[in-house]
C-alpha cells in the first residue's frame, strides 16, 4: 500500500512540476495586442526584441486585429500564431513594380518577408490588398526607368503576402494567403528550401502559389483571381525537387487554368478536387529560352473534377521517377531527413 501512495505522490508532483513547466513556457511567449494589453502592440517591435537566434523555438502570439503592418523578418526559430485565422490579420498594399523602381531587390516587397529559418505561422491572415484596394491604374515615378523615369502600376502585378529569400523550414498551419494578383505565396529557395503548408487558403492571380526547392501543400485550399496559372514550381537547381499537393481544392473564375512552368518542374498532384469551372488544360510549359533539362514532370492520382474529369489528370504516377505508390507520397518521401514538419 505503501508503494503505491508513493508513486500516486510522485505522480502528482511529476504533474506539477509538468504543468509549471507548460505554464512557464506559455509565460514566455510575447503578446501582441493592438489595445495595448499585451507586451507590444506590433509584430515588429516584437520581432526586435528578440536575438537573432536560438536553439528553441521562440513564441510571438498575436491577439485578433488588423495589423497594418510590413514584417521584415531576419531572425531565426519563431512561432507565430494569431488566436483566429479570420480575425488575426496583417496587411499592407504593396505592387512589386512600384517597389521595383526605388529598389534593387525583393527584400521588402511583400506583406511578410521572410530571410530566416525554421520560421512557423499559425492561425494567421497575411494579405496584400493592394489590388483589391487600388483598381485604377496609376502613373509613378520610377528611378529604374531610364528613359520616362515612370511606371504604369495596374492591379494586375506582382503583389507578394509572403515572400522568402533564403529561408527554409517554413511551416504554415491554417493560415490564409490573400491578394488580388500574381505570386501571392513565394517561398523562393531553390538550392534548399523546405516548405510546408496544411489546411491553408491561398489566393491571388498569375502563379500565385509559386515555391521553389521542395514544398508540400496539405488540405488546402486554392482561389484563382485572375491570371493564366494557379500553381508554379522551380525545381531547377535539383533534380529531386518537388511540390507536393495533397487532398487540395482548386476553385476560381470561370475558365480558371490550373498551373504552368518556365524553369524544370515536378509536380505531385494527390487527391485532389477541381472545380467544374476550370479550363481543359494541363498544367503547361510557357515559351521560354529557359534549358528544361529533366522534361515534363507533371504527376495526378485520384483527382476529381466536379462534373466530369478531364483525360489530363488520369492517374499517371507509374510514369513518375521510381514510379511511386500513391502511400509513399509523404514528408519522409519528399522531405527525406533533412525535416520533419509535423514533429517541429
Amino acid at each position: 500500500m505503501k508503494a503505491i501512495y508513493v508513486i500516486l505522490f510522485i505522480s502528482l508532483v511529476v504533474g506539477k512540476k509538468d504543468g509549471c513547466a507548460q505554464s512557464a513556457a506559455k509565460a514566455k511567449a510575447i503578446i501582441v495586442s493592438l489595445d495595448g494589453k499585451g507586451d507590444f502592440k506590433s509584430i515588429q517591435e516584437a520581432i526586435n526584441s528578440l536575438p537573432d537566434s536560438s536553439v528553441t523555438p521562440r513564441f510571438i502570439h498575436i491577439k485578433p486585429g488588423i495589423y497594418h503592418e510590413k514584417i521584415m523578418l531576419t531572425k531565426h526559430n519563431i512561432v507565430f500564431e494569431g488566436e483566429d485565422r479570420n480575425t488575426t490579420i496583417i496587411t499592407s498594399d504593396i505592387a512589386r513594380d512600384e517597389w521595383r523602381c526605388d529598389h534593387p531587390d525583393d527584400w521588402g516587397v511583400a506583406t511578410m518577408n521572410i530571410n530566416a529559418n525554421d520560421i512557423t505561422l499559425k492561425n494567421l491572415t497575411i494579405s496584400n490588398d493592394y489590388g483589391f484596394n487600388f483598381k485604377e491604374d496609376r502613373i509613378v515615378a520610377c528611378a529604374s526607368d531610364s528613359v520616362t523615369h515612370k511606371k504604369t502600376i495596374t492591379r494586375f502585378g506582382h503583389q507578394m503576402a509572403l515572400r522568402t529569400i533564403t529561408a527554409t523550414r517554413l511551416k504554415a498551419v491554417n493560415c490564409h494567403f490573400r491578394a488580388f494578383a500574381g505570386d501571392t505565396v513565394s517561398p523562393w529557395n531553390v538550392q534548399n528550401g523546405l516548405f510546408f503548408f496544411k489546411d491553408c487558403v491561398m489566393e491571388g492571380g498569375v502563379d500565385f502559389y509559386c515555391p521553389r526547392g521542395w514544398a508540400w501543400a496539405e488540405g488546402c485550399r486554392f482561389i484563382s483571381n485572375t491570371g493564366p496559372a494557379s500553381i508554379w514550381h522551380d525545381g531547377s537547381e535539383n533534380a529531386d525537387s518537388k511540390s507536393v499537393l495533397m487532398n487540395c481544392s482548386f476553385e476560381g473564375y470561370d475558365g480558371f487554368n490550373l498551373g504552368r512552368y518556365h524553369r524544370d518542374a515536378q509536380f505531385y498532384l494527390i487527391n485532389c478536387q477541381f472545380a467544374s469551372n476550370m479550363a481543359d488544360r494541363d498544367i503547361y510549359l510557357v515559351p521560354t529560352n529557359n534549358i528544361i533539362q529533366w522534361g515534363k514532370r507533371v504527376y495526378y492520382y485520384n483527382c476529381h473534377r466536379t462534373g466530369g474529369d478531364y483525360t489530363w489528370h488520369k492517374d499517371n504516377l507509374q510514369s513518375a521517377a521510381g514510379s511511386p505508390a500513391p502511400e509513399q507520397i509523404n514528408l519522409q518521401w519528399l522531405f527525406g531527413n533533412r525535416w520533419q514538419p509535423q514533429l517541429n
